[in-house]
């Protein structure tokens, strides 16, 4: 053995900035299709707890986000839900992730 290699357990900092960068990508995705992402406090925190685990730290949090917004999503943008110039604002109802759409203002 040349080299030891010591991880750490994730503390809820270092959760949250993890998830911001993957949130980050997804809105990079979506500013794409002219849409914009707005994701509550209440909404990260949800995602936060469903998406770690003290076994494998941060690496079930894609699958978290994957689960409840970007599949969601996909399909809602399918069905029309949301258009171009939309912003998508992911927040918590009944303790569940809900979407709803902001229309952009007439001129």
């Amino acid at each position: 053995i040349d080299e030891i290699v010591v991880f750490h357990p994730l503390d809820a900092d270092q959760i949250h900035a993890i998830m911001r960068i993957q949130i980050n990508g997804l809105a990079d995705r979506l500013a794409d299709r002219h849409l914009d992402l707005d994701v509550s406090d209440a909404a990260m925190t949800l995602l936060g707890k469903a998406g770690f685990d003290p076994v494998y730290g941060a690496r079930p949090l894609k699958r978290a986000i994957q689960q409840r917004i970007e599949n969601p999503l996909a399909q809602a943008v399918l069905a029309g839900r949301f258009s171009s110039g939309d912003t998508v604002r992911v927040d918590v109802a009944a303790g569940k992730i809900e979407l709803t759409a902001r229309h952009p203002r007439a001129a």
